[in-house]
C-alpha cells in the first residue's frame, strides 16, 4: 500500500490528538490514611493548594504534595484550582511555604510514584495525582461529592 500525503496527514492528526489527550489527565485528591479525610469541597481544596489552610481541625499541619502545576499533565490543576496566570503560581507556592521550613505547606515532587509515597508517609498530607497512580496506601478523597471518573467530577482532565 502506498502512503499518500492525505494518509500521512490523517496519521499525524490522529497521533497529535492522542498525545494531547494523554496530556489531559484526570487528577485525584488523595490523603494520608491517618487524616481521616474522605471528602472535601472545591473551595476548601483551593485554600489548601494556595497555602491558605495551614492546619486540620485536629491541629496537624496541612501539607499539599503535588507535581509541578505548570506541567502539561497538570493543566486541569492550573485551570481549576489556581485559576491565575501560570507565571504567578511559583510565587504563590513560595509565599505559602514562607516560615514553614520544617513542614512546608506545598511540596513539589518529580513523579506520581514519589507523590503517592510522600502522601503515604506524611501525616497531614494530601496530594494531587494522576488517577492511574493511586495505590491502596492512601485514601481517595471525594471532591464536591464526586469520586474520580464519576460524571461531574471537578478535576476531570478533558
Amino acid at each position: 500500500m502506498r502512503w499518500t500525503a492525505l494518509r500521512w496527514l490523517v496519521l499525524l492528526f490522529v497521533a497529535g490528538n492522542c498525545t494531547a489527550a494523554a496530556m489531559a489527565k484526570d487528577i485525584a485528591v488523595i490523603s494520608n490514611k491517618s487524616n481521616g479525610l474522605v471528602a472535601i469541597t472545591m473551595p476548601d481544596l483551593i485554600r489548601i493548594c494556595k497555602g491558605q489552610t495551614t492546619r486540620w481541625p485536629d491541629g496537624k499541619p496541612v501539607t499539599l504534595i503535588s507535581r509541578n502545576p505548570l506541567l502539561p499533565e497538570m493543566k486541569v490543576v492550573l485551570e481549576k484550582i489556581y485559576a491565575m496566570p501560570k507565571e504567578e503560581v511559583p510565587t504563590l507556592i513560595n509565599t505559602a511555604n514562607h516560615g514553614r521550613a520544617n513542614h512546608p505547606a506545598v511540596v513539589i515532587v518529580d513523579s506520581d510514584q514519589a507523590l503517592v509515597s510522600r502522601v503515604e508517609t506524611t501525616p497531614g498530607a494530601v496530594g494531587l495525582v494522576d488517577i492511574y497512580s493511586i495505590t491502596g496506601a492512601v485514601t481517595v478523597v471525594r471532591v464536591g461529592g464526586k469520586m474520580p471518573l464519576e460524571p461531574g467530577y471537578s478535576l476531570h482532565g478533558n
